[in-house]
């Protein structure tokens, strides 16, 4: 019992730091740029963290954002955790292929969708079909759902909201592990610029 809330506990601070990437969004009101090299700068900082971590090096920032990570880590992230640095790239190429609303669509997608699938899978995810690898039907409708409301709110158009929501669940469903991080966005947002323009 302890190891299932301490997994619980993971889950629910691994997908809140995954849904502070929704804030991209509003950010880019300031320009693309800026927020662009934010994240790089982000993903950078990490990255040098994760290094250091790996090297058993302890300099106090640096510690402080990998004893994060690994905190919000799941058993089979052995060595370099690679989720925050998927996470910006997706962001990041979002942000370098799309506009405003399309944009948003895309980074709330990733945030939300991608966020809410991997929460509920762990907390109530029963239903898991082996073509699934792991992954849970529920986790898949909470990515459905979350990309269909996520949607219609940028665009109040339920025929691309469901479009973009079936896109969305579908690819959060593939074994891509971390890779989803940039699948998703890139694929909503490709459909909805599709559908939208």
């Amino acid at each position: 019992m302890a190891g299932l809330c301490t997994e619980l506990k993971q889950e629910v601070l691994r997908k809140s730091l995954h849904c502070l990437i929704a804030l991209a969004a509003p950010l880019a009101e300031f320009g693309n740029t800026t927020v662009i090299v934010l994240l790089a700068a982000g993903a950078f900082f990490y990255a040098m963290a994760e290094v250091l971590r790996l090297k058993g090096r302890r300099v106090p920032i640096f510690s402080t954002v990998s004893s994060i990570t690994v905190k919000a880590a799941r058993k089979r992230e052995a060595g370099f955790i690679w989720g925050p640095i998927t996470l910006a790239t997706g962001a990041i190429a979002s942000l370098i292929l799309f506009q405003k609303p399309v944009l948003d669509a895309a980074i709330y997608s990733l945030a939300f969708g991608d966020g809410l699938a991997g929460l509920v899978g762990r907390l109530i995810g029963r239903l898991r079909p082996a073509f699934m690898r792991g992954k849970s039907v529920e986790g898949s409708l909470a990515c459905f759902v979350a990309v269909l409301i996520s949607v219609f709110i940028v665009f109040e158009d339920w025929r691309m909201s469901f479009a973009a929501a079936g896109m969305a669940a579908f690819v959060e469903a593939l074994p891509l592990k971390e890779s989803d991080n940039i699948a998703i966005p890139l694929t909503v947002g490709f459909l909805s610029d599709l559908l939208f323009f």
